[in-house]
This record gives C-alpha cells, sequence and structure tokens, in this order.
C-alpha cells in the first residue's frame, strides 16, 4: 500500500526486454535509504517489486499485464519516474489509498498554468467514468490528487507549485499519457452494492 505523496523523482538508467516482459534499473537515492530486495515500491503508480539493488539504483521486472495497462512499456533510458516506498503502520496518510494496481491510462489533453501550479485537463477513459468524482481522489503517475472537475469525457486536476516542481507531472507535456489507479473505496462499494 502506498500513500500517493511521492518522495522523489527517478531516473530510468537501464530498461531490457526478459523472456517475463521487461527489466527496470532505475536511479535514485532518498527511496534507497530503506529499500530491500522483495520490497514493494511504486513507480509512477505501479507497484514493483525491487529484485536487485545497489547505492544509487535499484532493479524491478514488469509483467506482460503491466506492461499491456500502463506506461512503463515505453520507458527508456533517461525516462523520469515518481518514486514512493509502501506505507507502513506509522507512515502518514498524506494522500490516500493506493494500491499502485493502475486501471488504464490517460492523455493530457491541456494544460494552463495557475501561479506555480497548474490545471491539468485529461480525457477520461469511459471505463473509469463512473469512478470519477469531482472532489474525490485519483492517482496518476503516483500521485494522489483531488478531482477538481469531470465533464462527460475529461476531468480536471489541479496541481499546486510543490507537486508541479516535485513530481513528473509538472513538465508534462500534451499528449502524454499517464497511469491512473482510481479510488478503491469507490470500487468495493460498487462490488458490494451489485452483490446485494
Amino acid at each position: 500500500m502506498f500513500t500517493g505523496i511521492v518522495e522523489e523523482i527517478g531516473t530510468v538508467r537501464h530498461s531490457a526486454t526478459t523472456p517475463s516482459g521487461m527489466r527496470l534499473e532505475i536511479g535514485c537515492a532518498k527511496v534507497l535509504e530503506r529499500l530491500a530486495v522483495d520490497d514493494s515500491v511504486n513507480v509512477s503508480g505501479v507497484c514493483l517489486t525491487v529484485v536487485a539493488r545497489d547505492d544509487h539504483s535499484f532493479t524491478a521486472d514488469v509483467v506482460p499485464e503491466t506492461l499491456s495497462r500502463t506506461t512503463l512499456g515505453r520507458a527508456i533510458r533517461g525516462t523520469h519516474v515518481d518514486l514512493e516506498r509502501a506505507a507502513t503502520p506509522t507512515t502518514a496518510l498524506g494522500g490516500h489509498i493506493v494500491q499502485g494496481h493502475i486501471d488504464a491510462t490517460a492523455t493530457l489533453r491541456g494544460r494552463r498554468s495557475e501561479g506555480g501550479g497548474a490545471r491539468l485537463t485529461f480525457a477520461l477513459p469511459k471505463e473509469l467514468a463512473r469512478y470519477v468524482v469531482e472532489k474525490g481522489f485519483i492517482t496518476l503517475d503516483g500521485v494522489s490528487l483531488t478531482v477538481a472537475s469531470v465533464s462527460k469525457d475529461a476531468f480536471d486536476v489541479a496541481l499546486i507549485p510543490h507537486t508541479a516542481t516535485h513530481t513528473t507531472l509538472g513538465s508534462l507535456r500534451e499528449g502524454s499519457d499517464v497511469n491512473v489507479e482510481t479510488d478503491i473505496i469507490g470500487k468495493y462499494v460498487e462490488r458490494l452494492l451489485h452483490a446485494r
């Protein structure tokens, strides 16, 4: 489990196709402080397992299911990724409950500056529309955000200056895709109501 509060921006040092999908080596500093083999780490919204690490990077495998649902299959050397270590019982829940299980990707349609921050408009994938609600939680590339507004085919989020400078969303360009995880609570409520 994660909170959606990004700890640092890492950089892909190496990516390679493997018989089981893809292997990524990600350079970082802060996240490595208490990261061991077998730990979970959130990489741009995706929960991955650390399979190796050294003093400057960690390595994780990405299976075909994850590659088909996320942007990680396009990660090449130099790609920046948002990173967060798994939450512990003493972690402050500054964001919301994030699993690292991606529902779909969404495309940035537009952005406008708001002071030192920004307002971002994303296409709303049809299969996610029922889970995206105004003032509800959403996770984009591992970042916990509040949905500012929703229309039939789009939704907006607002980035404060800190989020714009401390996550990859601040430099996102129109036409780029992000990994989307909707709020797990809404999914469980829907499932329970259907069961009745």
